[in-house]
């Protein structure tokens, strides 16, 4: 009895608590962590996809599966939707770090040194941010490390069936997984033992709903998805800061983010115990990593379950010196320090996510007191679905598209649901919302007085609403 209380406690009780308290840090984080405008399109897409069809009714600059898959959770959460697709983003998070510790035993390593390696990928600041921003970066994350426990056990036709559905679905989640997927696939075809054709049947799910959408709407997805990833940022950064897009600058970068946590250690360190597989996708992750111009913290995300499932493998293979243990100490406090800056900041000023609730009630407040109604045109749409209120579709991206110079001519903005300022003073609009993007903002300030709009400061916050005249006038009469 006791030696089996024992096993009970270190292989089942032990890794339960293990777990759940790296989701209830990463849970706190999400709801600490400060609002990034990166947010504004994911919310903004998830909320309209419970109603419509990304490109055939809306702007979403990305692969399509996120904002289809979490539709549900949009609708059930209904004015919590933002608050909601962070948390759901952090339990991706921890079931990422679950999946990678998996595939590291699946290669070979230790039980310890597979719990470990998956740990400190969880204090990578990259895997930090991506797992407490409502992005689309952890669903792909999640998907592509369960791909990788498929591909690394021995081949079998229902691994093969699970690997390409997982693999394609990262793919069908963000564009930049297409990299391990199109890797392994080919790598499949070469060798026949990989079951190729299980591989492509179990890909076929995510490849046939892309293609249903690509076809539905193919001028929209051709750009929204194929062209602007490149073009919409090359645009922004040649004015805003074209040190950005120089080969010196993202080499630094790409470095930078690395050494937030231990991945700069585990790319020097580790590396005994190679696999064909692993290194595959390694270069793979890699590719997907620093493919995108500028480089930025979330997108290293592609390479780090292949990079910390090799660290397993090579320190289960020899164990790390007292240096080197001192160093990952070390590399873990710097990818800790920008998470931990975000909660002692929300220890003083008060958890972020919250604080933004309440500026959604007191927009949602405001339009409602003036009896103005419509969809609201703003570049910062994730504030709307707790406001109570409709997302004009145009705005759909953000202030990602719309901060664009002749991206688009004026009639394809119109066929697909997209504004800029160069269009916007002709276009219609309804109620209009700033104070969360300066720049982008002021055009739509610009635009909503040429037309007469009322601005009304909406109290406690920094935002403003932009009234048309009649509906300020019916409020008025009605008082």
């Amino acid at each position: 009895m006791p030696l089996f209380y024992g096993r009970f406690v270190t292989r089942r009780l032990v890794p339960v608590a293990l777990w759940s308290a790296v989701f209830l840090l990463l849970a706190l984080l999400a709801l600490a962590r400060p609002v990034d405008h990166d947010e504004s399109q994911y919310v903004a897409a998830t909320v309209l996809a419970v109603r419509g069809l990304p490109y055939s009714d809306f702007a979403y600059l990305q692969t399509p599966l996120q904002p289809l898959l979490f539709a549900p959770v949009a609708m059930l959460a209904g004015g919590g939707a933002w608050i909601a697709l962070r948390l759901v983003n952090a339990a991706l998070g921890v079931l990422t770090l679950l999946l990678v510790a998996r595939a590291a035993r699946v290669a070979g390593a230790t039980r310890t040194m597979a719990t470990a390696a998956a740990l400190l990928m969880g204090a990578c600041d990259s895997f930090l941010f991506s797992a407490a921003a409502a992005r689309n970066d952890m669903l792909p994350a999640a998907l592509l490390s369960g791909g990788l426990v498929a591909v690394l056990a021995p081949p079998t036709r229902g691994r093969a069936l699970l690997a390409g559905l997982l693999l394609a679905g990262a793919a069908a989640a963000k564009l930049s997984y297409a990299a391990p997927a199109l890797a392994y696939g080919a790598y499949a075809l070469a060798d026949r033992a990989r079951r190729p054709a299980w591989l492509a049947l179990g890909a076929l799910p995510a490849a046939l709903l892309v293609a249903a959408l690509a076809a539905a709407a193919p001028e929209a997805f051709a750009f929204e998805v194929l062209r602007f990833p490149h073009a919409g940022p090359a645009d922004w950064y040649a004015r805003a800061n074209p040190a950005k897009l120089a080969l010196a600058t993202k080499a630094f970068d790409a470095l930078k983010f690395l050494a937030l946590g231990p991945a700069l250690l585990a790319l020097g360190f580790g590396w005994r115990g190679r696999s064909p597989v692993l290194a595959l996708f390694l270069l793979a992750g890699a590719l997907a990593s620093l493919a995108p111009f500028p480089t930025w913290r979330q997108y290293l995300l592609p390479l780090l379950p292949p990079l910390f499932v090799q660290l397993a493998r090579g320190w289960s293979v020899a164990a790390p010196s007292r240096p080197l243990r001192i160093a990952t100490a070390i590399f873990v406090g710097a990818g800790l320090s920008l998470s931990i800056e975000a909660l002692l900041g929300a220890a003083r000023q008060g958890l972020a996510m919250p604080r933004a609730a309440r500026e959604s009630d007191a927009i949602g407040a405001a339009l409602r007191g003036t009896g103005a109604g419509g969809a609201v045109a703003t570049l910062s749409p994730q504030y709307l679905p707790a406001a109570g209120l409709a997302i004009d579709p145009r705005f759909a991206a953000g202030p990602f598209y719309f901060r664009g110079e002749g991206l688009l001519d004026p009639a394809a903005e119109r066929r697909l649901h997209l504004l800029s300022p160069a269009t916007l003073p002709t276009a219609p609009l309804g109620p209009v919302l700033t104070g969360a993007e300066p720049d982008g903002d002021a055009a739509l300030a610009a635009t909503a007085r040429a037309r007469g709009y009322h601005p009304i400061r909406v109290d406690g916050t920094r935002f403003t609403l932009w009234l048309p005249p009649k509906p300020l006038a019916r409020a008025r009469e009605a008082s």
